[in-house]
């Protein structure tokens, strides 16, 4: 309270738990079809089959919520397109296990926070609309979920940002809504994922709150139908 950490503060940091684990990569990790590259162009994406992961690491490094370069940094040796390999990773723990009831999306401080009654269950990084395509006010539902969903491009909602024709992209990680949708009532906007974890909460959204894949994940299983989203300002 008084700002100066003392040794009563120091004990209550102390975490004996490690940071790191090791891991080791598995079939399914490496036997997906990846791609060299995405492409930015909305229309050269449409063409794809899948906006899946580049490479095994990529994969990995979402599925332990790391950047891919403090993956690769912490395992200069590996290969990460082997079966059998073992890694260090970081050690994520559990996921938050609560149903949701009430989420709040905090425009200031750039969070959405996620309650059971007035327990804080979760508090995630977020990107949040910008004063030209500004996120909703006020309070509305969740609606549904979709899990590893397409996108549909309309060149009226997002002022023709990505052209003028109507798009349908296919689905995957590096799609502009990332693995996950969650529909909220108010028409065109949801809670989703995105391909570049590292950006979350450095950039403006085109209006809708994004999270990485793996808390938009996470969040997906605690919400359903009929949840409370209220959005906040200071």
């Amino acid at each position: 309270a008084d700002g100066k950490i003392d040794s009563e503060a120091w004990g209550k940091l102390q975490d004996k738990e490690d940071v790191l684990r090791t891991y080791t990569i598995t079939k399914d990790d490496v036997k997906g079809s990846f791609p060299d590259s995405i492409p930015d162009d909305f229309a050269a994406m449409a063409k794809m089959k899948a906006l899946s992961y580049t490479s095994p690491a990529e994969l990995l490094s979402e599925k332990f919520h790391m950047d891919i370069e403090l993956l690769r940094t912490l395992n200069a040796k590996a290969d990460f397109g082997k079966a059998g390999e073992e890694i260090l990773v970081a050690d994520i723990g559990k996921p938050a296990g609560k149903e949701v009831n009430r989420i709040e999306v905090d425009k200031t401080e750039a969070v959405v926070r996620a309650y059971s009654s007035d327990d804080l269950v979760a508090a995630y990084p977020a990107t949040i609309g910008s004063e030209s395509t500004p996120s909703p006010s006020g309070i509305m539902e969740v609606e549904g979920v979709a899990r590893d969903p397409q996108y549909n491009y309309d060149p009226q909602v997002l002022h023709g940002k990505h052209g003028d024709e109507p798009l349908v992209l296919p689905p995957g990680p590096n799609g502009p809504v990332g693995t996950v949708w969650i529909e909220l009532t108010k028409e065109t906007y949801g809670i989703h994922g995105t391909p570049t974890p590292d950006a979350i909460g450095r950039e403006e959204s085109s209006g809708c709150v994004r999270l990485t894949n793996w808390d938009a994940e996470e969040l997906a299983d605690l919400v359903k139908p009929g949840t409370k989203v209220a959005f906040i300002e200071d």
